[in-house]
């Protein structure tokens, strides 16, 4: 049999009478603590004494000795008899750009030039709208750099700078 319970040991029964009577409670106690005078009856002296003046010292900034670079290793030269003849190799790294060239120069050709001969320039294009492509991508042209004999003899080493221009075609000159 179950078990019920009495009418007034049932809370849910009589609920919103007791949410009623919290919250007037709760606004009773909110009312009295506003209206509530808490200032004190009596008035008291406050001394202040002066405070000792603190000098600030200027630290100086710590300055860290940096290491002093390796002492660099002078070439080793490798003699070559006087018999040999050495490749010299000439690089032409001259790129001329005209800024004072008015932009209406630029421009397509007029449309009276006649389009089946086209036009030899002896200047490659330095700036264009489509970048060209090399046939074989970059990595072919990579195969095919050598390291240049007379660096090998002399024995020099570090960085290279490669400057070519790719034709209409995709080939490099």
């Amino acid at each position: 049999m179950p078990v019920q319970k009495t009418l007034r040991a049932d809370l849910r029964a009589r609920y919103t009478l007791y949410v009623e009577i919290g919250f007037l409670l709760a606004l009773g106690v909110l009312v009295l603590a506003t209206r509530l005078d808490l200032r004190a009856a009596s008035t008291f002296d406050v001394t202040l004494t002066e405070q000792p003046l603190i000098e600030m010292e200027d630290i100086p900034l710590t300055e860290i000795d940096q290491p002093k670079p390796p002492p660099i290793r002078p070439a080793s030269l490798i003699l070559v008899p006087d018999d040999t003849e050495l490749d010299d190799v000439a690089l032409e790294l001259d790129v001329m750009l005209d800024i004072d060239v008015p932009l209406a120069d630029l421009g397509p050709p007029p449309a009276d030039a006649d389009p089946e001969e086209p036009e030899e320039r002896s200047e490659p294009f330095v700036f264009v709208e489509q970048m060209p492509e090399l046939i074989g991508g970059l990595g072919d042209l990579q195969k095919k750099i050598r390291y240049p004999e007379i660096a090998k003899k002399a024995g020099v080493s570090g960085r290279v700078f490669v400057q070519f221009v790719v034709d209409e075609q995709g080939n490099v000159k």
